[in-house]
């Protein structure tokens, strides 16, 4: 038997539960995308395979820093994605809430990436005002940073399409919204601040060589 099995075998039910899930949401976001092949919609498409690229974040991670993810924060990645995908088929313009759904899951996500990066980094640690304070404003300005690029993406995106007369593949809703979408981004960066120490700490303590980490899913 060789590692990698025996490590899938050591896996809790739970675990295996969250592992089946997260293939699941994987699959999920392929039948989005392949939807959007059918229906010829651009935006679908290229949305889609964005977020399955998304989705393998976690396992191109493994491999280039040798940490290794549990098995819900797979999940919570492919999530994101999917939500994000659904969303290009209809909910974001039918649902009120489904946008700020999307823009919490994301910014947990951004926001754990900075909290593991403050944390792997010990000048960062170390030149803050204190380890809370530094840690907090961290986050909080890498989420806002990475939600207003995003949104500066989708007002280009958008108005290059609108000049060219083409389908937009991201749609800006206006300045209000811009607000909004930050405002949620943020709340996604206070989860991690107020809750994701604990949970992200195999990401932080993890070590490349550490035989303890090899062949784990």
């Amino acid at each position: 038997m060789t590692s990698t099995t025996a490590s899938r075998d050591e896996r809790s039910w739970p675990e295996r539960v969250q592992h089946l899930v997260n293939r699941l949401f994987q699959v999920a976001i392929v039948g989005a995308l392949l939807d959007g092949v059918r229906r010829r919609d651009p935006s679908v498409v290229t949305n889609g395979a964005v977020s399955l690229a998304f989705a393998a974040l976690p396992r191109r991670i493994e491999s280039a820093r040798g940490v290794r993810f549990r098995p819900w924060q797979r999940l919570w990645v492919s999530a994101a994605g999917l939500v994000h995908t659904l969303g290009m088929l209809g909910p974001y313009d039918r649902v009120w809430w489904w946008d700020h759904l999307t823009h919490t899951l994301t910014g947990v996500v951004v926001a754990g990436a900075a909290d593991v990066g403050f944390r792997s980094r010990p000048t960062l640690w170390e030149r803050a005002p204190s380890p809370f304070d530094g840690r907090a404003t961290w986050i909080a300005g890498v989420t806002v940073g990475f939600g207003l690029l995003w949104e500066l993406l989708e007002y280009g995106v958008h108005a290059v399409a609108e000049r060219r007369g083409f389908e937009p593949l991201l749609v800006h809703y206006g300045r209000f919204d811009t607000v909004v979408d930050v405002g949620f981004d943020l709340l996604g960066a206070g989860l991690v601040v107020r809750f994701g120490e604990a949970p992200l700490s195999n990401l932080v303590d993890a070590e490349p060589d550490d035989p303890s980490t090899e062949g784990k899913p």
